[in-house]
């Protein structure tokens, strides 16, 4: 019989379980002989948002490592960048003690190196919030006018921009004997208002047309809001029709809004069904988005095949 492999779900962009969005923390050790197609139908199994398989690499504390491989797949594919996995790993790691004393884990990514950092919660005695940097994703001009696509996917909405992403800052370097990730190449539709936003009702079949594998759609807070923006995401193509919070997609949203509003710091909303929140910093020197957010264990087991 193979070694059981550990395994936590945790709700993440979130202080209360059930909402945010959910992933499910793996365990690998060096003797846990699971290939590639096999992560791939664990995750299948867990039929999450996302499933997360962390190592412990070579070379750091055997009890307590603070550097692991991290890989991120849906239900259905492989990602290159995933924010609330990282932050439900981070969050598993942090809660459990599993990296000692440290209050820093260092993660090895298709998207370069990540790191996460415990932060004191000041508004919530015994809680904590995780800080993960990452790397911007700018946006540029979409190379169309016709939104027609774009508002036919979205029921009609009111299209105020489109904006495509583009990943020049970027790299992206395999991992050893790692398949080929997919790619999350980002649309960015942003709607008249919050409220449009909130009340989308996609058409999911007519999203799966247009460009690009995720499609982004955000507005604005409305004047005296606790927040700056919110947003939804879809990728059908992906195996999600709505990610119920997606972290990596405040990178592009980042970029964005500090262009629109003129700052830095955000507040930022997820306007699905689960809901979710986080703090939002671009750092325009070194290109880099600081995401800020909670989350919450909700059970834990072992793998057993």
């Amino acid at each position: 019989m193979k070694k059981p492999v550990k395994y936590f779900v945790v709700d993440a962009f979130t202080e209360s379980a059930f909402k945010g969005n959910q992933a499910a923390v793996c365990f690998l050790e060096k003797d846990h002989e699971r290939d590639d197609s096999w992560l791939q139908l664990l995750a299948a199994e867990f039929d999450l948002p996302l499933t997360c398989f962390l190592t412990p690499i070579t070379g750091s504390d055997p009890l307590h490592p603070q550097c692991f491989l991290l890989r991120w797949f849906t239900s259905v594919a492989e990602m290159d960048i995933c924010g609330h996995g990282t932050l439900a790993s981070a969050h598993t790691l942090l809660s459990n003690g599993l990296v000692g004393s440290s209050e820093t884990v260092e993660f090895f990514t298709h998207s370069g190196i990540l790191t996460a950092k415990k932060v004191d919660d000041c508004e919530t005695k015994g809680s904590f919030l995780i800080e993960m940097n990452f790397p911007v994703i700018t946006t540029c001009e979409y190379s169309s006018n016709d939104f027609s696509k774009f508002s036919k996917a979205l029921n009609g909405a009111t299209i105020v921009d489109v904006r495509g992403t583009t990943k020049d800052k970027l790299v992206f370097k395999p991992l050893k004997g790692a398949t080929k990730s997919t790619s999350t190449d980002q649309i960015m539709v942003v709607l008249s208002s919050w409220e449009a936003v909130a009340e989308l009702q996609p058409r999911t079949e007519d999203i799966m047309k247009c460009p690009g594998k995720v499609m982004i759609v955000t507005a604005p807070a409305p004047e005296g809001s606790a927040y700056d923006f919110c947003s939804r995401l879809f990728a059908p193509k992906l195996g999600l029709n709505e990610d119920s919070v997606c972290g990596s997609a405040h990178c592009a949203l980042a970029h964005y809004w500090s262009l629109k509003l003129n700052k830095c710091d955000f507040i930022a909303y997820v306007a699905s069904h689960r809901s979710g929140e986080l703090k939002v910093h671009y750092d325009k020197a070194k290109q880099r988005v600081l995401l800020t957010g909670k989350a919450v264990t909700v059970m834990n087991g072992s793998v057993l095949v």
